[in-house]
C-alpha cells in the first residue's frame, strides 16, 4: 500500500483543495508512478484529481463515467454539481469570464499585475502564478450592472455568499476575487468560446474593463453583462 497515495486524497476530501506548490501535490505532478497510483486509487472510488497549469490548487471531482449515475439520467440530469440556482450558475459564469479569462491570457503573455510589458523571454519563462497574474472585480460595478438581471441586491449577496462557502471566489471589501476553485472546476475549453463569442460577445467587444490588482483592496469599476444563456453549469 502506497501510504503517500492515501495521505494525499485524504487531505484532499478534508481540504477539498491544497496547493500546487504542496510537497506531496508536486510529487503528484511531477512524478509519474506516484500519479498513476493517486489515479489509481480515486477512479477506484469514481474520483479523478483536477489539475491546470494556470491554477493555484488542485482538487477532486467526480469522474465523468459515474456522473450519470450520480446525477440521473439525461432527461433528469441535475443542472450542475452544487446545487445552484440558475441565477447564481449565470453569476458564476460571469465571475469566471471576467476574472479567469483574462487571467489566462497575461499567464500566457507572461504578464503579471504588476507588469505592463510582455516579457522579454516569452515561452521560455515559467507561466506566471494565479496569485501574480489575477485581477478582482468591483462588487459595486457588478451589482449596478447585473442587479436587475439577476435578483437584486438581496439575490446577488446571497448567491455570492453560496459562491464564496463552496470556494469559488474571495471577497475583500469591495473586491471580488478568484478562489481556489473558479480555473478548477470550469470547462475552459468547452466555455471560451461560448462565452467570448455567445453570450458575453458584447463584453469582450469593449475597450478594457477597469480592474482590481489581486493583492490590493481598493477598488476600481468593472463592466459586465449577461444574458440567460450565461447559464451553463461547471463540472
Amino acid at each position: 500500500m502506497n501510504d503517500d497515495a492515501q495521505i494525499l486524497i485524504a487531505r484532499l476530501l478534508t481540504h477539498q483543495t491544497l496547493r500546487r506548490d504542496d510537497k506531496m501535490v508536486k510529487r503528484a505532478l511531477s512524478d509519474e508512478a506516484f500519479r498513476i497510483e493517486v489515479d489509481k486509487r480515486l477512479l477506484e472510488s469514481g474520483l479523478k484529481l483536477l489539475d491546470n497549469v494556470y491554477a493555484d490548487h488542485v482538487t477532486i471531482a467526480l469522474h465523468r463515467n459515474v456522473e450519470p449515475k450520480i446525477f440521473g439520467a439525461k432527461d433528469i440530469w441535475q443542472n450542475n454539481n452544487f446545487g445552484l440556482t440558475r441565477d447564481g450558475v449565470a453569476l458564476l459564469v460571469v465571475l469566471w469570464a471576467q476574472i479567469i479569462l483574462p487571467k489566462r491570457e497575461r499567464q500566457e503573455t507572461h504578464v503579471t499585475v504588476a507588469d505592463d510589458q510582455t516579457d522579454m523571454f516569452g515561452q521560455d519563462a515559467p507561466i506566471p502564478r494565479a496569485e501574480d497574474t489575477s485581477i478582482g472585480i468591483s462588487y459595486t460595478a457588478l451589482l449596478s450592472d447585473f442587479g436587475d438581471k439577476l435578483g437584486k441586491k438581496t439575490r446577488m449577496d446571497m448567491n455570492l455568499g453560496v459562491l464564496s462557502k463552496l470556494g469559488f471566489i474571495e471577497r475583500r471589501g469591495d473586491v471580488i476575487l478568484e478562489g481556489p476553485l473558479l480555473d478548477l472546476m470550469m470547462d475552459t475549453d468547452l466555455l471560451k468560446e461560448r462565452i467570448i463569442n455567445g453570450a458575453l460577445a458584447d463584453v469582450f467587444k469593449r475597450a478594457p474593463l477597469a480592474a482590481v490588482p489581486r493583492k490590493v483592496d481598493a477598488a476600481n469599476d468593472a463592466v459586465v453583462e449577461t444574458t440567460d444563456d450565461a447559464a451553463d453549469t461547471p463540472n
